[in-house]
């Protein structure tokens, strides 16, 4: 990210002192200079401002979240996916802990709670290289598992639609349809190639011990473990999930405005119904949320001024116009190219962008632009920042085809939220 942060200051100058110096003063107008001044000044000032509009509604959904999470959602939610993931990952033994720490990281990051998804994917990382023979090298358990963190199903991206509330929007769940819609495809891709390629880049026959590959082989003559839910239940979810997908299309525009309402009565209600002290929870989830929006203060400034400089230099103009001429007949223009650039890169680098884009006044959150942007943040990861994270933290140094199958599952997720805002908000 510095030297993403620095390549942007750098080119932004070096664009204005050229058209500085070939400027000629005209009476009432401001020099290329002064503009790229008053630009690095407003945007900075704008970034304050986003964040405190956001910490209000940033306590709200991490209040419910957290209602919902001392409830047991994420449990309930670990509990019907296991039976899928025996099957997706039939490496692992169904006991193993990487498997329990898989499921919790797949869950936390289908309800939008990215911060506590991530202890969850280190340890599974962790557990996982417990049973690795080939330290240093990537086994197929690894790589899908990233794939699938890179591109995971999202129900609740409660950052994004906390962001785009605080920009005044008048549908700010309306991307909830578009995300859950683009991440469906993207998590099948990261699947299906990871699975494919996982026969044909550098096999890694005998990564794992004997023993473990015993454990596998007798999985199915275990027992279930106590509580876990029947696999009947797994797939008529699954059914569920993937049936949402034609009435996201067919409905997705009418069902966005009930989305908020019902989330704060059935998040509270199921805290309710489940014994929760909701009052103290929500205050308590609220709290972190306070502090979460205040943390993003800094990031918010460095790239909303970065941004602001690149626009105002002319140079977003001049090195991506020509690429959104060809894109933007596909359903990706020109303001939203960066976004799609720069997700796969750095999280905090994407956030500013997006709230650049949605507090433009001459874009906004609700038009098309606003909504692709919004659903791209919530589709795609920061797949380099999670493949050097997760990688980095058990010493792998040859990821195999990590990296092609998440970057993949990017590439999908950006074509399939594409595709469902075109037909959702341009039509």
């Amino acid at each position: 990210m510095n030297g993403i942060f620095f390549a942007f200051v750098v080119v932004s100058f070096f664009f204005a002192a050229i058209h500085q110096l070939n400027w000629t003063p005209v009476v009432g107008e401001k020099s290329p200079i002064e503009l790229l001044g008053q630009s690095m000044i407003g945007s900075a000032t704008d970034s304050v401002t986003l964040a405190i509009s956001l910490i209000g509604v940033m306590a709200l959904f991490l209040g419910l979240m957290k209602v919902a999470e001392k409830g047991g959602l994420l449990v309930i939610i670990a509990k019907v996916v296991k039976p899928l993931m025996i099957r997706l990952f039939p490496d692992v033994p169904a006991t193993h802990p990487a498997m329990g720490a898989m499921i919790m990281n797949i869950s936390a990051n289908s309800m939008g709670l990215g911060n506590a998804a991530t202890p969850f994917g280190i340890r599974a990382m962790q557990e996982l290289d417990k049973l690795n023979t080939h330290k240093g090298v990537a086994n197929n358990a690894m790589v899908l598992f990233l794939a699938i963190n890179t591109s995971s199903v999202t129900l609740l991206p409660s950052g994004v639609i906390a962001l785009r509330a605080a920009a005044d929007s008048m549908d700010p769940a309306g991307i909830l349809p578009t995300t859950l819609f683009a991440t469906i495809c993207s998590t099948i891709t990261a699947i299906v190639v990871a699975k494919l390629l996982q026969n044909f880049w550098s096999s890694d026959k005998g990564t794992f011990s004997f023993q473990a590959h015993v454990r596998a082989q007798k999985r199915k003559e275990n027992k279930a473990d106590k509580g876990d839910y029947p696999l009947w239940v797994s797939y008529l979810a699954l059914l569920s999930l993937v049936s949402l997908v034609p009435l996201t299309v067919l409905y997705g525009r009418g069902v966005a405005p009930w989305i908020i309402p019902l989330l704060m009565i059935l998040l509270l209600g199921f805290g309710f119904f489940r014994g929760v002290r909701i009052y103290e929870a929500f205050v308590e989830g609220a709290q972190e949320g306070f502090k979460v929006a205040v943390k993003i203060i800094p990031y918010l400034v460095a790239i909303l001024v970065a941004v602001g400089m690149f626009r105002a230099s002319g140079a977003m103009e001049f090195l991506i116009g020509p690429i959104g001429n060809v894109t933007g007949t596909f359903g990706l223009p020109t303001d939203a190219i960066p976004m799609a650039i720069l997700r796969p890169l750095s999280g905090s680098g994407a956030y500013g962008v997006l709230a650049s884009i949605i507090q433009d006044p001459n874009i906004g959150p609700d038009s098309y632009v606003g909504y692709l942007v919004s659903t791209l943040q919530g589709s795609t990861e920061t797949t380099f920042y999670v493949l050097a994270v997760y990688f980095g933290a058990i010493q792998i140094k040859k990821i195999r085809h990590a990296l092609f199958a998440a970057l993949s599952a990017d590439i999908m997720g950006v074509a399939a939220a594409v595709f469902i805002c075109s037909y959702l908000f341009l039509n």
